[in-house]
């Protein structure tokens, strides 16, 4: 093969761009870093001969892939540069943004999808779905598309297949959003060797923590602030870093707040100065923002003409525009400090990550803040990848100056609704180790519940193994869904797993010891995790119909009593309406088809949400007529 590395200086450090011919690379086995981001993912490995991180990328084409996707005929799907154009022909088809949904209630999310084209289903506290045609959709599958697309280019360069993957989240990521970022992985085909921090990324990148030799880790201890503001999020993230440990001392930031703020921004002020472009679809008119963004980030001033209409914008103008949004920033790193309980004057370094930190008015303003000149060398659309293609490196034991805990061999978790695997210690976590979630009981005046534990990385608990289980009994007198049972898991360092069960309300406990092992070779782990991966798309498949059949029998036993409650209070239009989709709905279900399903569960849920809270709010105005508040 050819394989022709150049060097171009920018910002005082070498930049590596690889051009990758016919041939194959050899290596043994691939271990990727993927940063899966909210407006661009990409790729990067430790480059075989110069052993530096790269990001991974073709002659004709550079590292970032949009995420974006595209839904077109005949199950046609479409990541990346070509999906893009659909964005404003197509907008209810293609999903952007999809990493804003992981883990999310709609409530989660519904302040901020004001300029989202496509449809995320009104269910105020259940995970987001969005609907495509006719067909729903979890973040965990959107994202898994974006994942797919990301190995199948890498092995398209690499010429060798990639199944190994270290993938980074924002450090606010909670438990299920890295779980769910897991599974996508998995859904992709790839096995998710270590979910790590972006900032953690980040400072690896930079050099923070490695060798003890370079000049900027080492043995000194530094304190670092990652100042993160990609295209739909924005992060700070405090780290101390010394020997090789990276400790996050405190994370803030906005889930909604990056670079598609700054384009509404200039939209709205080109809205308010410019009456007559309201004739233009908005869609186009953030394409035009974005270009604009990008320009003023090295010249002075932009003008472009559309539609007989002239855009213009200039540096002073951008700086006034954005001048909220970098306020809302450093009040997020004000918190921070102080979280951290540290000062300014003790950072040592700030570091910038994210496409939007480009712009010189941002690297301006985050200087002032913090009083020393950012750090801004690393490429900052790449930097996070090329921090997850070292820890890559890393687990591969080709690095050996940071320290590797040991970690879970599998998943451990317990049996939900449907027989389903709910994971509370992934796989690769570090050990020692604790988890803890809230359950509820299913029936009215249920007295006991079943902890049943298992080990895997299958959706069903029927594939995976058996640990232990045991029951807590004593659960007082309680309608369904009342009772709050906390299950903890805590795991020593020894493998041992203790897992207990609380009813928080009347304090009701019991607990088990089982060690999660059980004498478990690595083939038979190698083999639990081969078949999970082989298996990703069936499993997904099977848990989204159980968890679509749990939904819709919950709603049908609700609507069911409720009617009998208050039948008096309905309309004959509206029992008829109710009575008609409760037997679509229980139709539905023997069809065993996870999109009709939802589809009618959807539609009951239009029809009675609107009587029930009507009927709720005429019950409240009942009680509180004549009292004050």
């Amino acid at each position: 093969m050819a394989l022709f590395v150049t060097f171009a200086k920018k910002n005082n450090m070498a930049k590596i761009a690889i051009n990758i011919a016919t041939g194959s690379l050899q290596q043994n086995e691939v271990i990727v870093g993927i940063d899966l981001g909210t407006t661009n993912s990409l790729i990067a490995i430790i480059h075989p001969d110069s052993k530096k991180p790269t990001a991974l990328k073709e002659h004709d084409s550079g590292s970032l892939v949009p995420s974006v996707i595209y839904f077109g005929n005949a199950n046609e799907i479409i990541v990346g540069d070509e999906a893009k154009q659909y964005l404003t022909t197509d907008p209810s088809n293609t999903i952007f943004s999809s990493k804003r949904l992981m883990g999310k209630t709609y409530n989660d999310i519904k302040n901020g999808i004001e300029n989202i084209g496509y449809t995320i289903i009104d269910e105020e506290d259940k995970l987001v779905k969005v609907k495509v045609k006719d067909t729903f959709y979890t973040a965990t599958e959107l994202s898994s598309l974006i994942l797919k697309e990301l190995k199948h280019k890498a092995e398209h360069i690499l010429k060798t297949p990639v199944n190994k993957a270290v993938i980074t989240v924002p450090a606010y990521f909670n438990d299920a959003q890295r779980q769910a970022t897991r599974d996508a992985g998995k859904l992709a085909g790839l096995d998710v060797l270590r979910i790590i921090n972006e900032p953690t990324a980040a400072s690896l990148a930079y050099g923070f923590g490695t060798s003890p030799n370079s000049s900027k880790g080492g043995e000194i201890a530094k304190t670092i602030a990652v100042y993160d503001l990609g295209g739909g999020t924005f992060d700070i993230s405090i780290l101390h870093i010394s020997n090789g440990v990276f400790e996050v001392l405190s994370t803030n930031g906005d889930t909604f707040l990056g670079g598609d703020d700054i384009d509404n921004a200039i939209i709205n002020f080109w809205l308010s100065t410019s009456p007559n472009i309201n004739k233009i679809d908005r869609k186009k008119l953030r394409i035009v923002a974005e270009d604009a963004k990008k320009h003023l980030s090295n010249n002075d001033e932009f003008s472009i003409s559309i539609e007989e209409q002239i855009f213009t914008l200039s540096n002073v103008q951008l700086k006034e525009i954005i001048k909220p949004i970098i306020d809302k920033t450093v009040e997020c790193c004000k918190n921070a400090l102080k979280d951290a309980k540290l000062s300014v004057a003790e950072i040592d370094e700030v570091v910038m990550v994210g496409g939007s930190t480009r712009s010189p008015i941002i690297k301006d303003a985050i200087t002032h803040f913090f009083g020393k000149k950012v750090n801004d060398e690393v490429n900052p659309d790449e930097v996070v990848a090329l921090g997850a293609a070292i820890q890559a490196d890393i687990l591969s034991g080709n690095t050996r100056d940071i320290l590797l805990l040991d970690v879970t061999p599998l998943s451990l978790g317990l049996e939900t609704a449907g027989g389903l695997m709910d994971v509370l210690l992934p796989r690769n976590t570090k050990i020692p180790a604790k988890a803890a979630r809230q359950y509820t009981t299913q029936k009215d005046g249920q007295s006991g519940m079943v902890i049943s534990l298992y080990q895997g990385e299958r959706d069903l608990v029927k594939d995976n193994r058996k640990l232990d289980e045991f029951t807590l009994n004593g659960i007082p007198n309680m309608p369904a869904g009342f009772a709050k049972v906390e299950v903890s898991f805590l795991i020593n360092a020894d493998g041992l797993l203790k897992v207990s069960a609380k009813e928080l309300r009347s304090g009701v406990q019991q607990e088990i010891e089982v060690k999660p092992q059980q004498n478990l070779t690595d083939t038979d782990v190698e083999k639990m995790l081969q078949e999970s991966i082989e298996n990703a798309k069936a499993d997904i498949d099977k848990r989204a119909l159980v968890e679509a059949q749990t939904e819709a029998e919950q709603l049908l036993n609700t609507t069911e009593k409720f009617i009998q409650t208050n039948i008096a209070l309905l309309t004959n239009e509206e029992l008829t309406a109710t009575i008609n989709a409760i037997q679509a709905l229980q139709f539905s279900l023997s069809l065993n088809d996870k999109n009709i399903i939802q589809t009618k569960t959807e539609e009951l849920n239009s029809i009675s949400k609107p009587y029930a809270e009507r009927i709720m709010d005429t019950a409240i105005s009942t009680a509180m007529s004549g009292k004050k508040i």
